[in-house]
Order: structure tokens, then sequence, then C-alpha cells
């Protein structure tokens, strides 16, 4: 598979993930804590994109954010991702961000290692809002990649 098929698959799951994470978010009425969690899931992929476009910080990396801002939050980032990456060709694998973190250290990382983190990011904190859910006596959204795979979820 090609890499940045591969990376559109990715984002596929990616996005799927959190789709269904907030939806059972809604359904069962997940407390703060996972929505923080989701709303900074989001947050970090628009401060990833924007640390690709070289463009500036346009939100925090832990903002309030309520499931209605989520969702539209979802959408957009969804779009955007699958935009930049069908306009990709294999030299923009090569290249690098510079930018500053969210502590004002100057960093370099290549668009490959960050198009690897961002689903791994945000698989993790999907995870911690598995567990929280669980822990809240809540049933949390089913979101392994081979289940979406399985399911015809992610092509």
């Amino acid at each position: 598979m090609e890499l940045i098929a591969y990376f559109r698959r990715e984002f596929a799951y990616n996005d799927w993930a959190n789709r269904e994470t907030l939806t059972v978010m809604k359904r069962q009425r997940a407390d703060d804590r996972s929505l923080a969690l989701m709303a900074h899931i989001l947050s970090a992929e628009r401060l990833w994109m924007e640390r690709i476009k070289q463009e500036p910080q346009s939100a925090p990396v832990w903002p309030a954010a309520d499931v209605d801002q989520c969702q539209r939050q979802i959408e957009e980032m969804g779009q955007r991702w699958r935009q930049y990456l069908d306009g990709m060709d294999s030299e923009d694998l090569e290249r690098v961000a510079s930018y500053k973190n969210s502590k004002g250290e100057l960093w370099t990382s290549s668009i490959v290692d960050i198009l690897t983190h961002v689903p791994l990011h945000s698989a993790y904190h999907r995870g911690q809002i598995a567990s929280h859910m669980r822990e809240s006596g809540l049933i949390p959204a089913y979101t392994d990649f081979i289940h979406g795979i399985r399911q015809g979820f992610v092509k």
C-alpha cells in the first residue's frame, strides 16, 4: 500500500472512531472529564494541522467545549484532513514542520511523523475516555481499528 493511501485509511479510521465515541458519549450522557478529553483530541488535531501548514495556533490545547462544539469540530477536522491528504504527493511526506510546542519550545518534526502521531494521540485519549466511562458505570464506544474494518466502517 502506498504511504499516502495508508494515511488516508488511518485518518478515515480516526474520523470514524471520533464520531463513534462522541455518539456514545451523547447517548450515555458522559461527564465533563470525557467531554474535556474529546475536546482536547479535536483541538490537538487542529493544532497539528496548523503546524503542518505553518499557520498560527488558533485554539488552546485543552479548550472548553460542549457536545455540539465537538460535533462541529469532528465534521470540520475530518474534512480538513481528507482535503490535506488528497492534495499530498510523495514529496510532501519528506517535508518537515517547525513549530513551538505548548511550553514554547522550538521543535521540528517530519510530516510523516506528524501524520503518524495524530491518529495515535487521538486513540490514546479515546482510550482514556473509554476507561473513564467504564469507571463511571457507562459503556464506551467500541472503536477498535479491526472492528471498524470488519464492520465496513473503514475502507
